[in-house]
């Protein structure tokens, strides 16, 4: 089985999900990884598991790097699925000497596992700050609430300038190479972009608190090896994907507009070609999706890239459409901020789905256009209308600046 050395002996020993589509509601089209490290020095650590039905891929790689060599720790720094899953299993393969994570961590594990399963890995809490020496390495914990669990943290390997932190700076790609620099880094930032607008968006702040302790702790960092996706092992692209962070957790994206729409009878489709003709006319750029042949994790995305988003419903028995009423749930628990929104759609004999869209826009604190709705198909008049908000939001957009 082969298996991937980061640097000074620390090799990636997790496993690749060929076929992973979905991640709770999130389209995963180009696959998954589950990455755990295997750190050997006088003593030998693990870090992070993978999900179930992964473990004897997992596995293999471990018994490749270190053979018959005892682990002497296991280091879980997130106790959601997709990490822990195969845990239970792959503490009763390798029987690690001790096994380490957050308080909040020792909660969870036995609501999802057993208490009486956990009880026998004889735990150890760790709190920010606190070592672990392997001879001539040291982990060292930092505890990372709400990145994106209660119970996140994040592993730094002292001597190795190397920080494991489990779901930040991650990707859901699957590939057979390990590294970002052997990748198309344009597919390797979307796909990075895309989980980051689809996973992390709620937690700006959480992770803005980790950048901001990590440099008053004053860790160098040269190799981030996160639990999903390809690793950063060159400086260059350690400051690329930082830099990309600090972006999205400031709020700042280019001079895009992006529409998303569904439609019955097409109305609200040619509402939707209008103002996007109008945003053309200002010189913007404009993304739009259809949430009936798209998937929501790409609306999400394209609204991370954007100044501004616009949501069109038709209505149906005077409310939302269902496409629009499932992407409207899935964003307001994203909870996007500093951008540009508004409503839109066509009705028939009653109204209903534009008024409600603009109600759960305004509910999240956006910078909400005027709403607009027209009665069946729009004819010439509508569509200029639309055309102008366009012009209008693309006006918008430009006066934002940088």
């Amino acid at each position: 089985m082969e298996r991937y050395l980061l640097r000074d002996d620390i090799w990636w020993v997790g496993a690749i999900d060929w076929n992973g589509r979905d991640f709770h509601g999130f389209e995963t089209a180009r696959g998954a990884t589950y990455n755990a490290y295997l750190i050997l020095d006088e003593k030998v650590a693990l870090v992070d598991g993978c999900k179930d039905g992964f473990g004897p891929e997992m596995l293999a790689r471990v018994r490749g790097c270190c053979g018959s060599r005892p682990i002497d720790y296991f280091v879980i720094n997130h106790v959601e699925p997709d990490h822990s899953g195969a845990i239970p299993w792959l503490i009763e393969q390798l029987k690690p000497g001790r096994v380490f994570c957050s308080k909040r961590a020792t909660d969870a594990l036995p609501l999802y596992y057993g208490a009486e399963t956990v009880a026998a890995w004889d735990l150890q809490i760790v709190n920010t700050g606190d070592e672990l020496p392997l001879g001539s390495k040291t982990l060292q914990f930092l505890e990372a609430p709400m990145v994106h669990w209660p119970d996140s943290m994040f592993t730094y390997v002292k001597g190795a300038k190397t920080l494991l932190p489990n779901d930040a700076f991650g990707q859901h790609l699957a590939t057979s190479k390990r590294f970002a620099d052997e990748v198309d880094m344009n597919i390797v930032m979307e796909e990075a972009a895309r989980y980051y607008a689809n996973i992390l968006l709620p937690f700006g702040g959480s992770i803005q608190k980790m950048l901001t302790k990590i440099a008053e702790m004053g860790l160098e960092i040269e190799t981030i090896g996160s639990s999903h996706g390809v690793i950063w092992r060159r400086p260059e692209d350690v400051a690329k994907i930082i830099e990309a962070y600090k972006g999205w957790i400031s709020g700042r994206a280019p001079e895009r507009v992006t529409l998303i729409y569904d439609t019955m009878w097409r109305s609200t489709e040619k509402m939707t070609m209008a103002i996007a003709d109008g945003v053309a006319q200002e010189g913007v750029e404009c993304s739009v999706v259809k949430l009936s042949v798209s998937p929501r994790s790409e609306a999400a995305h394209q609204i991370l890239g954007s100044r501004a988003f616009l949501v069109g419903s038709p209505t149906l028995n005077n409310g939302l459409f269902p496409t629009v009423a499932g992407f409207l749930t899935y964003i307001k628990g994203l909870r996007p901020k500093n951008r540009i929104a508004g409503a839109y759609g066509s009705y028939g004999w009653a109204g209903g789905a534009v008024k409600q869209v603009d109600a759960e826009l305004r509910e999240l604190g956006l910078d909400v256009l005027e709403p607009m709705q027209l009665k069946y198909a729009p004819d010439e008049a509508g569509l200029a209308a639309c055309a102008e908000l366009g012009r209008e939001v693309a006006r918008k957009v430009k006066a934002m600046g940088e």
